[in-house]
């Protein structure tokens, strides 16, 4: 047995016995719109002190409506409060709450007729993802959450190719995912299929990390021209790590990305990843003035100086909102 096999096999058990994700649930569910607050926002700050202008944050650890919506809810708030740009993801999709167990249909109608058509109508999330995975949801059944959420008018993303590739990254495709993030697994015969896409392909080398599980192929993505970004996928679970710089590092010592490539990937790629490429990623005439200085004379620090953050100046909208 590999040891990527066994590690699958240990999240399996984890899912089974009701830990994981569902822990993480428990805790959402029993804290207040106050709690969850005060909870994030120093989160926020932490990132802006990084150098982070423009952030992605997923609810999907609420798992029925009442709680999802409360967390895309608290993200709002958050964007209404920071001067960054804060983007709301819905993930609803992320595994089945202990409540439909043994009834993942009745699940899959609640995310269906009940929570994408509200979120969508109230605008409270711009993007909907889904984890497609043998412990989390079958490639059919995101098949089906996706076309709703595309009918709703949002736009798609994919956990998939994690620890089983099960069908996710043609469904992604099929819908024209705007992007799927893990990809740890990926076969090497379906890497041309991101090459020809336009779907952004997220790597997450700290869950790998924090795991010790498979890197995902970058170098293989890349010489197949497909889009590659870099992101903390930072969560309590599998990547509790915040630190950019680290997941930077980590991507040129790990995944033999160059220095350029990883820039690349945390800026212009990722602004791609949330449909943000012609107003930020690059400093460019007529884009926002978003950017962050670093206390350094080598651009290659950036990359080289491990889990040390450099940032001294951090500027959203050509306004500056951290200094150090």
């Amino acid at each position: 047995m590999s040891y990527t096999h066994s590690i699958c096999r240990f999240y399996e058990e984890i899912a089974k016995r009701g830990g994981g994700i569902n822990t993480t649930v428990q805790a959402v569910r029993a804290s207040s719109f106050e709690e969850l607050i005060n909870l994030i926002k120093p989160r926020v700050e932490h990132f802006i002190s990084h150098g982070i202008t423009t952030l992605e944050i997923k609810s999907g650890y609420g798992l029925n409506f009442e709680d999802e919506r409360k967390l895309l809810q608290v993200i709002n708030f958050l964007n209404e409060i920071y001067p960054i740009d804060i983007v709301p993801t819905f993930l609803g999709a992320h595994t089945f709450p202990k409540e439909f167990k043994d009834n993942r249909q009745g699940y899959v109608y609640e995310i269906i007729n009940k929570m994408i058509p509200h979120f969508a109508e109230q605008k409270l999330a711009e993007f909907c993802d889904g984890f497609c995975e043998a412990t989390a949801f079958s490639a059919n059944e995101i098949d089906e959450i996706f076309s709703a959420a595309v009918q709703s008018g949002l736009k798609l993303k994919l956990h998939t190719e994690q620890f089983n590739s099960v069908g996710g990254l043609d469904i992604a495709l099929k819908h024209k995912a705007v992007s799927v993030d893990h990809l740890e697994v990926i076969k090497d015969e379906d890497i041309p299929k991101l090459g020809k896409s336009d779907t952004v392909s997220v790597l997450l080398p700290g869950v790998s990390f924090f795991l010790n599980h498979t890197y995902a192929p970058a170098r293989k993505l890349i010489e197949q021209n497909a889009i590659v970004a870099l992101a903390t996928d930072f969560n309590p679970g599998s990547s509790h790590i915040s630190s950019l710089s680290l997941i930077m590092s980590l991507a040129a010592l790990k995944m033999q990305m160059t220095i350029e490539e990883t820039i690349s990937a945390v800026t212009i790629n990722a602004a791609k990843a949330l449909c943000r490429e012609n107003s930020i990623g690059s400093i460019e005439i007529g884009k926002k003035a978003d950017f962050a200085v670093f206390d350094t004379v080598d651009y290659s620090d950036i990359v080289y100086s491990v889990g040390n953050n450099l940032n001294c100046m951090t500027i959203k909208d050509g306004k500056v909102i951290y200094q150090n």
